[in-house]
């Protein structure tokens, strides 16, 4: 396997190419409907939630049981669908089927006006969404080589932060601004929803149009059992390769963190009673300094080890999650919204990229579902304990003490996946 300290040639700072590009514009499609999810969305199902007469408590655990429901939804499925995609030319079409899913549901969301029935539209698009990544993940080994992938990756989600502003900007000025535009709220959140539909749908198209699958197992036997037995031996070869078993561990781990923040940043600041407004204007100045910061690190990752670098936003996270304990004012929010931004794009795409390298290309569907496996039940573990931990308590603060712990053990184990790296001989392309 690639050894994460061996230093990049200069196809490494070579312009992208037109492939490159194409798998980075997916990122600015999709980042849409994830921004649409942890800003507006929260805030209109609060809305919902609360002509319904839940309260402020309910409404939260209610938000994070559905957001814990879709990540075991994709776990249970992710590497199954993952080791069928390794199949030649199966990688494309469960990536569109899956898309087709996200983008169809993120429409439907603004047509119901009930929190249960806008909860399950949300529950569908956001499962079709996540299953998506999986497959637009494994991707990767096709698309770019082991020595473009940290900069490629990184590319991918400064420019899904950056382009994501866009929808959202116009989503803002109609729901803020319906009044004077002539529309009621479920008249400009429908049309927000459809916005965003739209943007995710132009910006898959052209990758749809490109892409064609690289690296694949032979094909042979029965689809789903032959996709079973490859899982299996998988899983046995994983556990022979230390490198892998523990940063995935490690994955399960930090990522908790990553994803625990993203899915309930708006739903924790509602809960405190900040200012909607605040909130919203809080998170898009995340995405603008996100963008940035994605592509520092991916410069950062041709000079650098990029295990260091992974280290170093982990430890970053460590203290976001502590800090969000003490949360109480619109000043801190914005803090924190800053904070994230500045390591969230270095976090995630580097580790997709630093797992791209350790892992068979051949076999990247199902590798990545496994590591979708881990970042699903980690997210589910994390949103479904401040849920649980603030549905108990009745305090939204003593909810969010879950995570940092869980952040701090996913350091150490991925610190012990990098001992491990240098046991592993350098994997072929």
């Amino acid at each position: 396997m690639i050894q994460n300290d061996e230093r990049r040639d200069d196809d490494s700072t070579q312009k992208m190419t037109g492939l490159e590009k194409r798998w980075v514009l997916y990122d600015v499609g999709n980042s849409a409907f994830t921004l649409l999810i942890t800003t507006i969305l929260p805030i209109y199902f609060n809305a919902l939630a609360e002509a319904a007469g839940l309260t402020s408590a309910e409404y939260l655990a209610f938000w994070g049981y559905a957001a814990s429901f879709v990540t075991v939804v994709v776990a249970v499925l992710g590497p199954t669908l993952g080791a069928v995609a390794d199949l030649p030319g199966m990688k494309k079409k469960l990536f569109a089927l899956c898309a087709a899913v996200g983008i169809a549901g993120c429409a439907v969301m603004g047509a119901v006006g009930h929190w249960v029935w806008f909860l399950g539209c949300f529950i569908i698009a956001k499962i079709g969404y996540s299953a998506s990544l999986v497959f637009y993940d494994a991707m990767l080994p096709d698309v770019a080589a082991p020595e473009r992938m940290d900069k490629v990756s990184s590319v991918g989600y400064a420019f899904g932060y950056a382009g994501s502003c866009i929808p959202f900007v116009l989503s803002l000025v109609l729901v803020l601004g319906y009044e004077g535009l002539g529309l009621t709220l479920s008249g400009a959140m429908l049309a927000a929803f459809l916005l965003n539909a739209g943007w995710w749908l132009c910006c898959t198209v052209p990758l749809l149009r490109r892409y064609r699958q690289k690296y694949s197992v032979p094909a042979g036997g029965r689809v789903t059992a032959g996709a079973f037995r490859r899982l299996g031996g998988t899983l046995r070869e994983i556990r022979g390769n230390r490198q892998v078993f523990w940063f995935l561990i490690a994955f399960f781990l930090y990522i908790d963190g990553v994803y625990t923040i993203i899915d309930m940043a708006t739903a924790y600041g509602q809960a405190l009673g900040l200012d909607s407004t605040g909130l919203l204007l809080a998170l898009l100045v995340t995405q603008i300094v996100a963008f940035p910061f994605a592509l520092l690190f991916g410069w950062l990752a041709h000079r650098v080890d990029t295990a260091k670098l992974v280290s170093v936003c982990i430890l970053a996270y460590v203290a976001i999650a502590a800090y969000a304990i003490f949360l109480r004012s619109q000043g801190q929010f914005w803090v924190l919204a800053v904070c994230v931004g500045m390591f969230q794009g270095g976090i995630q795409s580097l580790s997709r990229s630093y797992f791209g390298k350790i892992i068979p290309p051949e076999r990247s569907g199902e590798y990545y579902g496994l590591l979708d496996i881990c970042g699903k039940g980690a997210a589910f573990l994390g949103t479904f304990l401040v849920s649980a931990l603030t549905q108990a308590t009745g305090s939204t603060s003593a909810g969010v003490t879950v995570i940092a712990p869980l952040i701090l053990l996913g350091f150490f184990a991925f610190r012990r996946a990098v001992h491990y790296a240098r046991d592993c001989p350098p994997q072929s392309r």
